[in-house]
């Protein structure tokens, strides 16, 4: 039985959903702070969700120089140094950028610039976009440079993002607490969310910007929203084999998955 106290919790997490209309322009060190209904980042995330994007990139993962667009203070850019030894971040956040030099150091290069504008002068045979594409206010525009121009011509582009379908949003509609799975809450807002995607929209939007879509599929089935997921992971009633249960059912059913992972490459 879901107590009040879950109620409230699960109201201020999926907050109603209300047309507040486009910033022109952003703060992006204020967007990656937590807000009243919202942490801009969970332990789920951290500690389960990046374990498992890295085992579903592995099996893909090219020799040679990565770049990761949006980095933000470097926990999956850590993760990442166990497949490259080449790594260059790309963050819009100063502040992100610096608590991910303390961590981090100078094993990898950092570039403080919007994707939208930067210049870059290599070309690398890996890039990293992770629940970063549904913050951008033109993704086909960006997704498009990543094609014409960072993507070697033997590249990869490892895309995931957060699923609108997954089965924690889909409860919240039946709940009354958002108006449909692709909603954007304000809560969501505030942490420069645009869009929320589902497979189909995302892969859409792919090869709208002319990159040639290799694999498909889900990371982690997920039934409960981040804040439940942290409550439970300080209990022994999740295990290590339920968390990996989770994970190879997300392949069954990739639509009702936490994320959502497209794999591509460079298209012609």
């Amino acid at each position: 039985m879901i107590s009040a106290g879950m109620v409230s919790d699960l109201l201020k997490y999926f907050s109603k959903t209300k047309l507040t209309g486009m910033q022109t322009k952003r703060d992006y060190n204020l967007e990656s702070k937590d807000n009243e209904g919202r942490k801009y980042g969970y332990t789920f995330d951290y500690d389960v969700l990046h374990h498992y994007m890295i085992k579903s990139f592995v099996p893909f993962f090219r020799t040679g120089k990565t770049l990761e667009l949006g980095s933000f203070e470097g926990a999956f850019t850590k993760r990442l140094l166990g497949l490259s030894d080449d790594i260059t971040c790309v963050e819009a956040s100063d502040e992100a950028i610096a608590k991910a030099k303390l961590s981090l150091g100078d094993q990898v290069s950092y570039v403080h610039a919007l994707f939208e504008s930067m210049q870059l002068k290599e070309k690398y045979d890996n890039i990293v976009l992770t629940h970063v594409l549904e913050h951008l206010d033109d993704p086909v525009a960006v997704m498009k440079r990543i094609n014409d121009e960072w993507l070697t011509d033997t590249g990869r582009f490892f895309l995931v993002c957060p699923n609108a379908n997954a089965p924690s949003r889909q409860i919240a509609v039946k709940m009354g607490l958002i108006s449909h799975n692709s909603a954007v809450t304000p809560a969501e807002e505030a942490h420069g969310h645009r869009i929320t995607y589902s497979l189909d929209t995302l892969e859409r939007d792919a090869k709208a910007a002319g990159l040639n879509v290799v694999f498909r599929t889900g990371i982690f089935f997920k039934a409960l929203a981040n804040f439940q997921w942290d409550r439970l992971l300080n209990t022994d009633i999740i295990s290590q084999e339920y968390l990996e249960g989770c994970y190879q059912l997300g392949h069954q059913y990739p639509d009702l998955c936490a994320s959502i992972f497209l794999m591509c490459e460079k298209g012609k």
